[in-house]
């Protein structure tokens, strides 16, 4: 039998209002033995000012609001009972601490009620990563995503594939059972290689999305590259809003990479200052100075080339020289500016024909001019899509091994092969909500929720 679990699902420290959820087949008995009330007092799904009492000793704990859910209308689709008490720290220890005597209740660990909602039915798989990343959402645009996804629309994307595989193998099963018949070989074949051809197209045209998803879960990559003393360290503070790094006029002082998050314009940006480029000193030194300073270029240049955009930072006071170490690390979606063009009287060139941004972090100038062009470049990136992205690896892995299953099924000429791959698109997809062969990975999704989730 199932025990009853219980965690705070509000955030720990002081605060009004905190809630103590409990779910399990004791949730009632739990909730009767502190109030003192018979389970016909209760209404589900309606709120109840309550006594709340220590069963052994009859002190009173606090006086709270009760919201009880009965199986199977509740989040777990088990009995639920939420405690809304004062939030100080003693009322939610004394609480917590009688709920953990009550017979057959046990703190829940991480993720384990959105566990036993998936287990119960009550969602599948993308529906509760998608609980998860609107917990963690930090923006506009994540917060947007998580919503989509934990509202079932992605879900119903990969279960209408399932289903049209599953159907498209029955006509395999058909051909397979019935070959001698020569028109129901005839139609089953011939429709599904059109059919199938069609979704594996629509799968395709899903993976191709420039990783659009992940990219807004995880934070746009935005890397400030340049020479020692171009003021990157500086433009870091800047865009942060904070002293992030250490500024100084000796060369040569970030060492490691330095990161800070923004929310621009609705999108998460990790935004990381890294050593100044100087590849000529890439060599073997027994010297400790050079030995660290040479590793933070080498991780400068690592992480400039796994980028989304660059900030690539030249200094003013040596135009219209540009750095060449600077500029080889250029590629598309990248942006040029030119730092302390405070101190330069002369016109700025041009950079790979196009106009640097042209700024001053001492003087605060030319800093919105950068944040607009940074905020339609991420844009550029994102793009609009008619239909909501892919959000986890996982999902990508198994689509991907759908779509090879499918491609080997167009290919072979043999029914009985190209249904076994048919099989195996469909339970690659099923992979992705949960419907097969997921349990090895209910773990690995779980263990990142909070513990009151």
């Amino acid at each position: 039998m199932k025990q009853t679990i219980y965690a705070l699902s509000t955030p720990p420290g002081t605060s009004g209002v905190a809630v103590i959820r409990v779910s399990g087949p004791d949730a009632f008995k739990g909730l009767q033995a502190l109030t003192n009330k018979k389970d016909s007092f209760f209404v589900p799904r309606r709120t109840f000012l309550c006594r709340l009492f220590d069963p052994k000793d009859h002190s009173l704990i606090d006086r709270a609001m009760i919201i009880p859910f009965v199986a199977p209308h509740s989040f777990t689709g088990e009995d639920v009972v939420e405690y809304h008490i004062h939030g100080g720290l003693a009322v939610r220890k004394i609480l917590l601490d009688v709920l953990s005597k009550l017979d057959g209740h046990r703190m829940a660990e991480a993720g384990e009620f959105s566990r036993r909602a998936f287990q119960n039915d009550k969602m599948d798989l993308i529906e509760a990563e998608g609980i998860s990343d609107l917990i963690h959402a930090e923006t506009e645009e994540q917060h947007k995503q998580a919503l989509i996804q934990m509202d079932g629309t992605l879900s119903a994307i990969y279960i209408d594939w399932a289903d049209r595989l599953k159907n498209m193998l029955a006509y395999m099963e058909a051909d397979i059972d019935f070959a001698e018949d020569e028109d129901i070989e005839e139609t089953a074949f011939s429709r599904m290689r059109d059919k199938l051809a069609a979704l594996g197209g629509e799968i395709r045209m899903h993976l191709d999305d420039n990783r659009r998803g992940e990219r807004l879960r995880e934070g746009v990559q935005v890397v400030i590259v340049g020479a020692p003393n171009a003021g990157k360290s500086s433009l870091l503070n800047a865009l942060a809003r904070r002293d992030v790094a250490i500024v100084s006029q000796m060369a040569g002082t970030t060492r490691d990479i330095i990161e800070a998050h923004l929310d621009l314009n609705g999108y998460p940006v990790v935004l990381a200052d890294t050593a100044g480029l100087r590849p000529e000193q890439l060599e073997d030194s027994q010297d400790g100075h050079d030995m660290v300073e040479n590793e933070g270029i080498r991780r400068a240049i690592d992480r400039a080339k796994k980028a989304d955009i660059k900030l690539l930072v030249f200094n003013g006071t040596e135009l219209p020289d540009l750095n060449l170490n600077t500029l080889q690390l250029a590629s598309e979606d990248d942006l040029f500016v030119v730092n302390k063009i405070d101190l330069y009287d002369g016109v700025v060139p041009q950079i790979a024909d196009q106009n640097p941004i042209c700024i001053s972090v001492k003087e605060e100038e030319g800093l919105d001019r950068l944040i607009k062009r940074l905020s339609e470049r991420i844009e550029r990136i994102f793009g609009t899509r008619e239909t909501p992205s892919l959000t986890r690896a996982r999902h990508r892995e198994a689509l991907n091994d759908a779509l090879e299953s499918i491609d080997r099924a167009l290919d072979i000429g043999l029914p009985e092969l190209a249904a076994e791959d048919m099989r195996l698109a469909m339970r690659s997809i099923g992979r992705i909500t949960g419907r097969v062969d997921v349990e090895d990975l209910l773990d690995v999704i779980f263990r990142d929720f909070c513990i009151g989730k």
